[in-house]
């Protein structure tokens, strides 16, 4: 018998799920154990302040992991970001590479298209979904964003408002395939509400920019339906930070130690401050 146990939720509190897998033994007979795993919640009040709140639980409780592209990450537990008011400011984290201007030319790639070349772009995956692929013998150009839109309008109280990204056709053969793999909306309350599911998630660097761009994209949508923005969650189920690839970025976010203080390895790793010296 499976047990679930969910824990009342207050700010950054998380969802404690156990399961049993089953141990088989000569007698074919199962030995329940239990294994702990859990979701973290942050709640913010805008996308900025959460983008520092997540950086901030990866490089101070997160575990490092060699990744199989031979990457040096600190990876944590999966995370799901509430932001109450997601068009507030700061829109952006003042510590972050990638500021304004960056993010607002990304969120404009995502709403209509870049002639840049890449293996895949999101505006392609929300917007016409389908490369390669054929349906009663036509091409297959599905324009997810604008069904959700319909759906919503036609049915206010819809859960079935979503947008994949993921192609198998495609994505099982790419290197760098697709981060994000989802987008669910819903109407409550007179609010468009607004999920993105990442598969993966570099939490310094991308997912400010991820999440300033899909904030942008819930308010285009909200504006088609006519009805204001809600709460923007964002869920990755791997999150983590690049601490060697990116250890230029770590510091302005932990200020030598002042803001956060993260593992050992990656201070050992950045070698700026005293921290360094952690055994």
């Amino acid at each position: 018998m499976n047990t679930l146990r969910t824990n009342t939720l207050n700010k950054c509190q998380s969802v404690s799920l156990y399961y049993q897998p089953p141990k088989i033994h000569s007698n074919t007979l199962y030995i329940i154990q239990y294994q702990l795993f859990s979701m973290r919640i942050i709640r913010a009040p805008s996308i900025g302040r959460a983008h520092e709140q997540v950086v901030k639980m990866i490089l101070e409780k997160g575990w490092v992991l060699q990744t199989e592209d031979n990457e040096a990450t600190v990876e944590f537990e999966e995370i799901a970001m509430q932001v109450d008011t997601p068009l507030a400011e700061p829109a952006v984290s003042v510590h972050s590479r990638f500021q304004k201007r960056f993010v607002d030319q990304y969120a404009h790639d995502l709403l209509h298209g870049s002639k840049a070349a890449f293996e895949y772009d999101y505006h392609g995956r929300l917007f016409d979904w389908g490369e390669r692929l054929i349906a009663e013998g036509q091409p297959v150009h599905i324009d997810q964003i604008a069904y959700i839109i319909e759906k919503l309008k036609k049915s206010p109280e819809t859960r079935r408002a979503i947008a994949i990204t993921w192609n198998p056709v495609i994505d099982e053969k790419l290197d760098d395939c697709p981060c994000l793999q989802l987008i669910q909306c819903t109407l409550r309350e007179g609010k468009l509400h607004m999920r993105g599911v990442f598969r993966s998630n570099d939490m310094l660097t991308a997912a400010g920019a991820n999440m300033y761009a899909l904030v942008q994209l819930q308010k285009s949508i909200a504006e088609q339906v006519g009805v204001p923005c809600g709460t923007y969650t964002h869920i990755s189920l791997v999150p983590h930070i690049y601490y060697t690839r990116d250890i230029h970025d770590i510091e302005p976010f932990c200020g030598k130690g002042n803001y956060i203080q993260p593992v050992k390895e990656v201070c050992q790793a950045c070698q700026r401050c005293d921290r360094a010296k952690l055994r």
